[in-house]
């Protein structure tokens, strides 16, 4: 991300602190301008004010989940994409079924590199 251009705006969500912490010190050392939250009640709070371009969200949270919160905030804030990530079995399956490009979202597996991540954040 070059100086010149505007931070992209992320939102993180994972109800794991030092994860969403940590991603999101990575993502500001990469340039992006990115927020934390630990639950899917805290992001939807947030989404107004944060106007996030991409919304980098945990699958499975207690309370509002990952794609729970994807489908919400897209009707919130339509423009948002949506990265998804998750270490389960069953959602990494997900990645590899037919029709698994249908989703309005991209899902992905972690672990994942920071620089893979950037890249799809990018993309």
């Amino acid at each position: 991300m070059t100086k010149e251009s505007k931070a992209l705006r992320v939102l993180i969500v994972d109800d794991e602190v030092i994860i969403a912490d940590s991603l999101a010190s990575i993502l500001k050392d990469k340039g992006f301008a990115a927020t934390a939250a630990y639950n899917g009640e805290q992001a939807l709070e947030l989404a107004p004010t944060v106007e996030p371009d991409v919304l980098l969200s945990d699958v499975v949270m207690p309370g509002i989940s990952g794609t729970e919160l994807a489908l919400r905030l897209i009707r919130l804030l339509p423009s948002c994409r949506v990265v998804l990530y998750s270490s389960i079995a069953v959602v990494t399956n997900l990645l590899k079924a037919p029709g698994a490009t249908d989703y309005p979202f991209k899902l992905l597996a972690k672990p994942i590199h920071p620089d893979d991540l950037i890249a799809h954040l990018m993309s």
